[in-house]
This record gives structure tokens, sequence and C-alpha cells, in this order.
């Protein structure tokens, strides 16, 4: 049952999006918002949020991943994106708990980074 418009907490300011994430994670939304008047919606048309890369790998190894891939019945690029995120993610603590890296290193890297031209090379 949707309360009355006059029964509804005011929703407060955020002045951050991480301020705001934290309130909706220990508040109920039905507090705040009349749902009554919701409809369903799908996003058909969104883009994944992936990129696509070439990557060679030694015969062996790829041979390698395909079967544990196999062992656990998922894609083998599905497995190999697991075993990258958690590598990376590893390496980060790791750096972070040594000590070896300033904040700002520890930082993502930024997307608009300038391209460099290279030097042309001869090929034959």
């Amino acid at each position: 049952m949707a309360k009355s418009n006059q029964r509804l907490k005011p929703t407060p300011e955020f002045s951050t999006e991480a301020e705001e994430r934290e309130f909706w994670e220990t508040h109920d939304s039905v507090d705040y918002i009349d749902w009554s008047g919701a409809q369903a919606v799908t996003f058909p048309n969104l883009k994944p949020s992936t990129e696509t890369i070439s990557l060679r790998l030694p015969a062996p190894v790829l041979s390698d991943l395909k079967a544990l891939a196999n062992k656990r019945d998922v894609p083998y690029q599905s497995l190999l994106k697991l075993f990258v995120a958690e590598r990376v993610a590893a390496e980060w603590r790791v750096a972070a708990g040594r000590g070896s890296l300033s904040n700002k290193a520890l930082q993502p890297t930024s997307r608009s980074r300038k391209k460099t031209k290279r030097a042309p090379t001869a090929r034959g």
C-alpha cells in the first residue's frame, strides 16, 4: 500500500554521490518516494562498459586456460577476465600495504590521456 504524499518524508539534500549512496543503503525509499505511479522500463540499447583488446598468449597457456574454463563450465574469456581482475586487485593491495605508492599513484589512470605519436618503423 502506497503512502499518501502528506506522509512522505522529505528527501534530504546530498553534497556528494557517496553521501547519497550511503543514505540510500541505510534507508527505505518507500518512506521518501511515492512509487504508485512508477512504470517499468527497459534499456535495450545500452553499450557494454568493456573495451575490446587484442591479446596474444602462448598456445600452451591458452590451452590450459580453456581446459580450466571447461572444468568450471564457463567461457574462457570470462575466466581470463576474472583472473586478471583478481590479480590486479591483489597487486594494488600489496602496493598499498608496502606504502610504496603515493595516494596519487593509487588513483586509476586517466581515460583522457594524450596519445603520443610513434616514430615510423620499417617493416620488411
